[in-house]
């Protein structure tokens, strides 16, 4: 143990874990590609890109490039009265990439902030409107949608991490996903029975991440928006994991071939460097806040929000899928891991295999120890960090085929355990 981790380690606190019992975090002095180097020097091939964020592999020169070089001229300016370039920039280039008229971009920098403003957008919209009464959300059963108050109130509150907090959170409508004609109508009765109660519908299109990396279709999306905007409800799309190449299109309502009325960005927009989020509205949002009276304004700013350092990022890293083959590299490991992971099939523990775009995941019957897991990821050469029953993998979309393999063989070890 390096002397910093040993005389910090009773001052960090750290995500998800409970501190008493928690084995030592690895400790990473550098990171290339898809690899961390620890201080032993020791080589991991991370699996979960950073919780999903480093979409062109650790310390991509054109990123860090633009960084620096930004670093140089203005590290950050407020928004509030002022603008820089790089934020500007940044608007137009998502609004230019969304489909529809998803054009109007406010940012933050982090995921649950952007569904937090997202559903404060969603409620205001009907309150500029002259509509009382529309305050609460459906969302649905293994969904997640971040950690603060708001975003916890439409997460799954039987299997999510927020059951403590059930009587302190919003009460919101989560029912199960239309994936079928009795969930489908079970939907849109609930719509109208509380479409003067509901402002808007929440959904992580395709893939439910941290609820268990559960894939759902096109056609279900294409049944959320449909029976919502038959009553008029907003939909928010939650793009922040899938967005950003993850699913094998820049984003996930480009597989469906439908867009909602507000979608949320995170994670992948720079790229794994730096912490940045977007709530991008359409302009049928963004009309019932565009007025004369101040009162309808949108009273909501980050401190932070649109940093210039994050935004130089963010736009970097967006030139780098418009002039390398991400979304081919991801074909790729879609096929790669769909092959790879096939074996688990027949293992006794295993509940069941899923893979879509770069996302491949084991589900167990039964999780082995997490101590014992973690040695066996070390022994095979790669970092990954199982949750609920849930062995995945979201590795850096730049994945070579090797690496890519050690990651699929450790995983069916576990597997196996």
């Amino acid at each position: 143990m390096p002397a910093w981790l040993a005389a910090g380690s009773h001052h960090v606190w750290l995500p998800y874990t409970q501190m008493k019992t928690a084995v030592a975090p690895l400790p990473v002095v550098g990171a290339e590609g898809c690899e961390l180097f620890l201080s032993d020097g020791t080589r991991l091939i991370d699996g979960v890109a950073s919780w999903w964020t480093v979409a062109h592999g650790y310390n991509h020169p054109h990123i860090r490039d633009c960084i620096a070089a930004q670093l140089e001229t203005l590290p950050h300016v407020m928004l509030g009265g002022l603008a820089h370039e790089q934020a500007y920039r940044l608007a137009r280039r998502l609004a230019w990439l969304l489909p529809g008229d998803l054009d109007h971009v406010f940012f933050s920098d982090s995921g649950s902030v952007a569904v937090e403003v997202a559903m404060k957008m969603a409620i205001q919209y009907w309150i500029n409107k002259g509509v009382r009464g529309r305050t609460r959300f459906v969302s649905f059963k293994g969904g997640y949608h971040g950690d603060t108050f708001a975003t916890m109130s439409v997460c799954d509150p039987e299997e999510g991490m927020h059951r403590l907090f059930t009587g302190s959170l919003a009460e919101q409508f989560v029912i199960d996903l239309p994936v079928d004609e009795a969930s489908t109508r079970a939907f849109e009765s609930l719509l109208a029975r509380h479409a003067d109660d509901i402002a808007g519908v929440i959904v992580e299109p395709l893939v439910q991440g941290a609820g268990g990396m559960r894939l759902h279709d096109a056609a279900t999306l294409t049944r959320i928006v449909t029976a919502a905007r038959s009553v008029q409800v907003l939909t928010i799309f939650d793009e922040i994991f899938v967005g950003f190449g993850r699913t094998g299109r820049l984003f996930a309502m480009d597989r469906a071939g439908i867009h909602p009325d507000i979608v949320t960005l995170g994670k992948g927009l720079t790229g794994g460097f730096l912490p940045l989020a977007a709530t991008v509205a359409s302009a049928r949002v963004f009309d019932a806040f565009f007025d004369d009276d101040p009162a309808k304004a949108l009273m909501h700013g980050p401190t932070y929000m649109g940093n210039a350092l994050a935004c130089a990022a963010a736009n970097a890293s967006i030139d780098l899928f418009e002039t390398e083959p991400r979304l081919e590299q991801v074909a790729a490991i879609e096929g790669r891991l769909t092959s790879a992971l096939a074996p688990a099939r027949d293992l006794s523990n295993v509940a069941d295999v899923r893979v879509l775009g770069a996302i491949g995941a084991i589900e167990l019957k039964r999780m082995p120890d997490r101590g014992r897991l973690a040695d066996l990821f070390q022994q095979h050469g790669v970092f990954l960090r199982p949750f609920g029953s849930i062995v995945y993998t979201t590795p850096p979309l730049t994945i070579g085929e090797e690496a890519l393999e050690k990651l699929t063989i450790a995983m069916i070890a576990a597997a196996a355990l």
